[in-house]
């Protein structure tokens, strides 16, 4: 994307006055959505992005700018507007450029842009046949289709020249179930680090129905009475909790500025002893994984939490110097329109020993969550509200009838502590994880858990 003379002579250019540290950035990305409605296509989406980013560091300070072209002018001008926020005298004054080669853990059998849309187009209309067959009460059916192509270069004044092509692609689809003037949503969004090889791991038709199935059961639930009770957190998106009220709270970006309800506490036991967390952006091909991060560290299998005791954080360059931690492999950007940060990339809550039926046995009365939704968080003092997509009461250790309305309500720290039961079956789910530094594509997992005692939400 870059020659190495334009390189060297943009990182002297920002470095002139003063910074003992710099850095450029480089993407060009090419990425596709197709949209439909009940198996009609609605939308189909190109778009190409190029440019590049230049950072530069003077102690804890930085400053940071970006250009929306890759030609010899723009990057130097990006350059020497950055340079222009610090006033001093060039601290590095040679720059030896050494390629990095980090390998790919993530390999590519189908790359998406080869093939034709016709292809993704028939996959889409599979998933809208599975669930308008599933029952009549399927109204509508939505479907969607997006696939990135990210191509990045990451040069620095310590000498790294480093490249990555990052290739996902993922499908989602939404069923809605309407009675009486009613409706109700299921959906289901699998994706991955793949090519269109993920189409030969998937069945289309099954996903129609998992939505449907979802929308028309919740169409005849009742409404769940608030009140405390044990609950069951169901495996793969049920993560969305730990990675929204935990998570966030765990990344150096809050917790080098003290904004973090985990600040400071490191070697202390912030969670049961039942709970070992781990971020891991090395999993191949998963949605959420790297091979290096946006500053160019390799990625890595990060243990944040073991048997309850907090054993680290997740840490950019920036933070990292203002914490005197090494990176961790966790700084990401949606762009290099972005800053980046500490961000995570797939983080779960690990195995443990208890067994599924076991766990649903031991609740005499509370509520089953077999599927999370959306929520919000505040990562300061880890006050959190997530609803609940699919939720069953549990009546004398049996899954009971389903209930909708409810929402989980509670504090991060605290459902940690509470956590006092977890399964043996961990299974991850894809999001998109927005933060500071842009949209990225995170994997969110845990096994089947239960926490003893939690505000449930309802009427």
């Amino acid at each position: 994307m870059l020659s190495r003379e334009l390189i060297k002579e943009a990182l002297k250019k920002a470095l002139a006055t003063g910074a003992d540290y710099g850095e450029i950035f480089a993407e060009h990305t090419r990425s596709k959505t197709i949209n439909s409605i009940s198996g009609k296509t609605e939308k189909i989406g190109d778009s190409v992005i190029s440019g590049v980013g230049i950072r530069i560091f003077k102690g804890n300070r930085c400053v940071s700018g970006s250009a929306s072209s890759l030609e010899r002018s723009s990057v130097l001008a990006c350059a020497a507007r950055v340079a222009d926020a610090l006033s001093g005298t060039a601290q590095i004054t040679d720059i030896v450029l050494r390629e990095r080669l980090f390998g790919d853990i993530h390999p590519i059998k189908i790359v998406p842009v080869s093939v034709e849309n016709s292809y993704k187009i028939d996959f889409m209309r599979e998933m809208s046949l599975g669930a308008k067959e599933y029952s009549s009460e399927i109204s509508q059916v939505r479907g969607s289709y997006a696939e990135v192509d990210h191509k990045i270069l990451i040069a620095t004044s310590d000498g790294l020249l480093a490249q990555d092509r990052q290739i996902r692609s993922r499908v989602s689809v939404s069923a809605i179930a309407s009675r009486e003037g009613e409706n109700q949503t299921g959906s289901a969004s699998p994706g991955a680090r793949r090519g269109l090889e993920l189409f030969e791991l998937l069945d289309p038709r099954a996903l129609g129905e998992k939505a449907a199935a979802q929308a028309v059961t919740m169409l005849h639930a009742g409404y769940i009475k608030a009140g405390n009770m044990p609950v069951a957190i169901e495996n793969g998106f049920g993560g969305v909790i730990f990675h929204e009220a935990c998570g966030h709270s765990l990344e150096a970006s809050c917790v080098a500025l003290g904004q973090s309800q985990f600040a400071g506490k490191l070697g202390t036991q912030i969670a049961n002893p039942k709970v070992t967390a781990i971020d891991d952006g090395t999993i191949p091909n998963a949605w959420g994984s790297i091979n290096i991060d946006d500053e160019g560290t390799p990625a890595q299998r990060n243990v944040l939490i073991e048997k309850g005791i907090l054993k680290t954080y997740m840490i950019d360059k920036l933070n990292g110097r203002r914490m005197g931690m090494a990176s961790t492999g966790n700084s990401r950007r949606q762009s290099y329109q972005f800053e980046p940060t500490s961000r995570m990339t797939n983080t779960y809550i690990a195995a443990g020993e208890d067994r599924d039926e076991d766990i649903i046995a031991s609740i005499e009365y509370g509520l089953y969550a077999k599927s999370m939704g959306g929520g919000s968080v505040n990562p300061v003092t880890g006050q959190f509200n997530f609803a609940v997509n699919e939720g069953y009461i549990i009546r004398n250790g049996k899954i009971c009838e389903p209930v909708r309305g409810a929402s989980l309500i509670g504090k991060g720290s605290e459902i940690l502590m509470d956590i006092d039961m977890v399964g043996r079956n961990v299974d991850r789910a894809q999001g998109m994880c927005g933060a500071s530094s842009g949209s990225i594509p995170t994997d969110v997992g845990q096994p089947l858990i239960r926490v003893s005692s939690i505000t449930v939400g309802g009427r």
